[in-house]
Formats: C-alpha cells, structure tokens, sequence
C-alpha cells in the first residue's frame, strides 16, 4: 500500500508541527486534542495511515478524518468538539427545574430548609443529583439570607420602641449603633 505524501510542503509543516507539539505536551490539553495532534504529527513525518492506526490503536478512518480536517481547516480545527459530542444529561431540564422550584418555593414538613436527602427523597432522584443541580445554579438552601422574625412574645413592642429612638431621638441623647 503506498505511504501518503505528507500534509503540508516543508515551510509550511515546521509552522504547523510546531502548534501541535505545544498543544500535545500541553497539561491542560484534552486528550483527544491530543490524540489528533499524534496522528497530524505521524502524518506529516509521512507514515502510511495504516500504520498511524496501528501504532495509536485507533481505526484507519479516524486517522483520515482528522488528516483531512487539519488540512482543510489547520490547527485549530482539531481543537473543535463536534455538537452531540460528551455525556448527554440524566435528567430533562423539567426535572432540573423541579428541584430547583421546589428548593426555592417550599420547605419539608417540620423542617426550616430542604435537605439534598430529604429533597432527593421528594423528587425521586439520588442525593447526588440534588447536590449538583444546587451547586450549578449556586442554591444553598442550609444558608438563609432572610430576615427571621423573633419568636419572643414582646418583639413587635420591643422592635417598635428601638427603631423610635432611632427615628425620634430624646434630647441632648445620643444613639450608637454597634456593628
């Protein structure tokens, strides 16, 4: 079977090589960019696609797949993640919506807040979920940014007499305010 010339002409592959390489020693590189930095490489150095296949344990179409797309597109076209790609979600956006009105608008019986267990429990899904549903949309129901009213029996009385006095100071009085 005869070998494919390589990609690009000599000036140009020394440009291209050089992105690639960068991008495949990159700590931050997902793999398989990287994967498709190898098989540019190993085509350029001028390796038969059989060969590329074998020595990266990966079908011969791939290796022609991202050979022609680096040469219709370059490197950045080994950077893009075809749509459709990835874990596709658990739950419908409705469920994900559930939870977090349910979260938002109501609390358990005999409780001041929802639980991941209690609301997992609730809704019929794993604690987990509910954990990461909360932590995506930054809900943190154990942390209350309301103002609770005292249960103290003279509270209206009390509260109504300190903001007079703020309101309405005696004369020659002063007020402070500790923070």
């Amino acid at each position: 079977m005869p070998s494919h010339a390589p990609l690009y002409p000599v000036a140009c592959r020394f440009k291209m090589s050089a992105g690639a390489d960068r991008a495949l020693v990159g700590t931050t590189t997902p793999q398989q960019v990287a994967l498709r930095c190898r098989i540019v490489l190993a085509a350029e150095s001028g390796e038969p696609e059989t060969a590329i296949a074998a020595a990266l344990k990966i079908n011969r179409k791939t290796v022609r797949l991202w050979r022609d797309r680096f040469t219709r597109q370059g490197l950045q076209g080994l950077w893009e993640i075809a749509p459709g790609r990835g874990r596709k979600p658990t739950y419908s956006p409705n469920r994900v919506k559930a939870v977090i009105e349910t979260t938002l608008q109501s609390k358990p019986k005999g409780s001041t807040h929802w639980s991941c267990r209690t609301l997992a429990a609730n809704r019929g899904m794993s604690k987990s979920t509910v954990n990461t549903i909360w932590r995506s949309h930054n809900l943190k129901p154990h942390l209350s940014k309301t103002f609770k009213l005292s249960r103290d029996p003279r509270f209206l009385e009390k509260l109504t007499a300190v903001v007079g006095l703020y309101l309405n100071p005696p004369d020659k009085a002063i007020v402070l305010m500790c923070r």
